[in-house]
Order: C-alpha cells, then structure tokens, then sequence
C-alpha cells in the first residue's frame, strides 16, 4: 500500500508515527499470503495484513500479522474500502463529525480518492446529502455515476465556495477535509452553524516548499458555532471489528464500491507513491507483486 501519511515518515521531526529509517525498508500497509508456517496460528495459504510494506517477502512473528477470514471482496480491498482508509472515513464521519444519519449535508474534499470516496458512500448509506470535489471531469463523472454522489464538481474550475453551494445551498452541516488550504477555507465559508469540520489530511502542503496559504477566516467559525477537530485513526482501532462488520456488508451489498489504480511489480513503488500527490490514482492506489 501507498498512502499519503508515508510522506510525512521521510521528514525528521516527532509525529504521531516514527520517521523512515535511513537504509532501511519501508513499512506500510500490505495484504499477502503465508507461503510457510511454524506455528498453529496460521497455515500455508492464508491471506493476511501486516504493516511491513515495500518488500516481496519477509518472515515475521504470528503477533505480527492478522488472518483476514471470510473475504467480504478480493484480498486488495482490505487495504483500501476494507482498511485503513475506509476506517478513517468511518471514524471521521462518525467519532469525529457527529453524522446525524437522514439529516446532514456532507462535504468531503479529495472525494475521489480511496478515504474521501468512502466518505461519501458512507453518507449515502445513512440517508445524508453526499457532495465532494475532485481534479478532473473524470474522477467528477466517476463520483455521481458510479459512486452516487448528489453533486460533484472540478476544483479547478474556479471559486470552490460557490461551486461547494451548488450541491449544498443551504449548508453544509460535516465538511470532511482531506486537503486543506483554500479547500478549507471554502469549507469554513459554507458550513451551517453548528457544523463540524473533520481535519483527517493537507494533502496540499504535504509537499510544500514554503509556507502555504491557509484559512484567514476562522472568525466565522465563531459566529458559527463550528467544531474544527484533526483526528488520528490508529487511536481508533477498537472500532475496528464494529467497522469491518458494517462496512462488508455494505460492499457485500452494491452499497459501497470502489475503485483502484494499481501499479505492478515492487519497482514501481516510488512511482505509484509519488502519483498520489498528482493525482494520478482514483480511488485506492495499490502496488500488485503477483
């Protein structure tokens, strides 16, 4: 798996996961199969996670990976609608933005990639007003075709406020922003009072050279009553079980899709990796060694 919190692991500085070590293996998110085993724990052929990432094989202890039993799709979406980002979609929605399900507008920025397609999904299944934004008519065409979103728009394509209040014209109650910047901004603009702003991800700065502009408007969130809370989803994996039961039968059912870009072979890491912050993928961007 590739995703963009790695970028943040190449920069010497204290976060809330260890920096990459110099000459040293990526670790990530992987999903494989246990071609040995020496312990009771698990038999050769099971399909498994583990967090040891850029590397076509390794040994490990039986600690140290989880069987994925009961395939609710193929192997690769446990790293994507069925993983991390789909939980971070479903802790943002629900621990962090208080989704009132039937009753609220959701916003999600970034909406057309493996987290913020979740998102969007997510909201539909509970009866919410679902409204995202993407770069390209493409990935647009992809998030109310294929995803049934109420309305999506190209962010390229001018003022994102006004773009934001063609799908949500009396608000929006949940912004979930995965870019910051003057997405966040926009956001801010058109939130109703009391709504909640999701900080999951800035994709935005993440590769950012100098100081990058950020919202100058946070008065409104006074006057609005707005909730602007960021959120870690590693200190939400007693949820864990609860989400993977939803959300499999949510995929089981048509309910939730997803789509994936998939680069082959393990020397196509850095290239799949470094796609995420151009926006190459739609949905989930994965690196196939089969």
């Amino acid at each position: 798996s590739v995703d963009p919190y790695m970028r943040g692991r190449m920069t010497e500085r204290e976060s809330y996961i260890a920096s990459f070590g110099l000459n040293e293996a990526l670790t990530g998110g992987a999903i494989g199969r246990v071609e040995r085993s020496r312990t009771p724990d698990f038999e050769e052929g099971d399909i498994v996670e583990s967090f040891f990432g850029w590397r076509e094989a390794f040994t490990a202890d039986a600690g140290e990976l989880r069987r994925i039993g009961n395939l609710a799709a193929p192997p690769s979406a446990y790293l994507g609608v069925l993983g991390m980002p789909g939980l971070t979609a479903y802790v943002g929605l629900f621990e962090i933005g208080s989704l009132r399900p039937g009753a609220d507008v959701v916003y999600v920025s970034g909406a057309a990639g493996a987290v913020g397609s979740a998102v969007g999904q997510i909201a539909k299944v509970k009866g919410c007003r679902a409204v995202g934004s993407a770069g390209g008519a493409d990935k647009v065409r992809h998030l109310v075709e294929d995803l049934h979103f109420d309305h999506a728009f190209d962010y390229r394509d001018g003022h994102l406020a006004k773009q934001i209040r063609v799908g949500a014209p009396d608000g929006v109650d949940v912004y979930f922003d995965n870019v910051g910047g003057t997405h966040l901004q926009a956001g801010i603009n058109c939130m109703r009072k009391n709504g909640r702003i999701v900080l999951c991800g800035m994709i935005a700065q993440y590769n950012a050279l100098g100081a990058e502009p950020g919202p100058n408007n946070l008065i409104v969130a006074i006057g609005s009553q707005l909730t602007l809370r960021g959120f870690i989803v590693s200190n939400y994996y007693h949820l864990h079980e609860k989400f993977l039961e939803e959300m499999s039968e949510w995929v089981r059912s048509g309910d939730v899709t997803y789509r994936e870009t998939v680069f082959n072979g393990i020397e196509s890491m850095p290239d799949a990796f470094i796609g995420l912050f151009s926006g190459l993928n739609t949905g989930k961007m994965i690196v196939s060694l089969e």
